[in-house]
C-alpha cells in the first residue's frame, strides 16, 4: 500500500502581503477614517452656525433667536443682495465683505482706517440705498467696507442701523421693533 502524502501548501510570498503594504493601508484606512470624522463635524457646525431666519411678530417687531456659538445672526439684505449679518451692538456701523460691496454696487467712497477689536484695517465709506432684515428697512446708510468674514456674505450689523429701532435682548432672544 502506497500512502501518498502531499505536504502542506507552503504560502508563497505573493500571497502573504508585506509589511510595508499593511502600513500603506493602515495609513489609508486611519486618514479615511479621520477625514470622514472631520467632514461630519464640518457639516454639523454648518448646520448648528446657521443663522435663524428672522420671525416678524403681529406688532412689527423681528425676533432674532442667539445661535449656538452665543452669537445674533440673521439673514438680511443690503441694496437687495443677501447677506449673513452678525448683530454687533458694539460696532459703530454697518460693516462688508468687498466682494459683496461690489456685488451691491457700493462703490467710491471715503478711504479710511477702522480700528476694530481684531486691530486695524484698511476700507471706505459709502452708502448703501437700503439694508434691511425681514420688515425692517434702512435707507442712505453708511457702510465700511474691508470687512473680513468667514464667508463673501459675511456683514455686521451696528449701531447706525440699531439705532431705529428698540433694542431688547433677553435670554436667547432679541427683539428689534419700529420705534413710534
Amino acid at each position: 500500500m502506497r500512502l501518498n502524502v502531499t505536504p502542506p501548501p507552503q504560502s508563497s510570498p505573493e500571497s502573504e502581503p508585506s509589511p510595508q503594504s499593511v502600513a500603506r493601508r493602515s495609513t489609508v484606512l486611519f486618514l479615511l477614517f479621520w477625514l470622514v470624522v472631520m467632514a461630519a463635524m464640518y457639516l454639523a457646525m454648518q448646520h448648528f452656525l446657521k443663522p435663524a431666519q428672522a420671525k416678524v411678530l403681529a406688532d412689527g417687531t423681528v425676533r432674532i433667536e442667539r445661535g449656538m456659538d452665543g452669537h445674533f445672526r440673521v439673514k438680511g439684505y443690503v441694496n437687495e443682495q443677501p447677506v449673513t449679518f452678525l448683530v454687533d451692538t458694539g460696532a459703530t456701523s454697518v460693516s462688508v465683505t468687498d466682494a459683496l460691496a461690489e456685488r451691491a454696487g457700493l462703490e467710491g467712497g471715503e478711504k479710511v482706517r477702522f480700528r476694530t477689536a481684531n486691530g486695524e484695517r484698511d476700507g471706505r465709506i459709502v452708502t448703501a440705498d437700503e439694508v434691511r432684515i425681514a420688515s425692517l428697512r434702512v435707507r442712505d446708510v453708511r457702510v465700511g467696507t474691508g470687512y473680513t468674514g468667514d464667508d463673501s456674505e459675511d456683514a455686521l450689523l451696528g449701531q447706525n442701523f440699531l439705532r431705529f429701532f428698540d433694542v431688547q435682548m433677553s435670554g436667547d432672544e432679541m427683539l428689534l421693533r419700529p420705534r413710534k
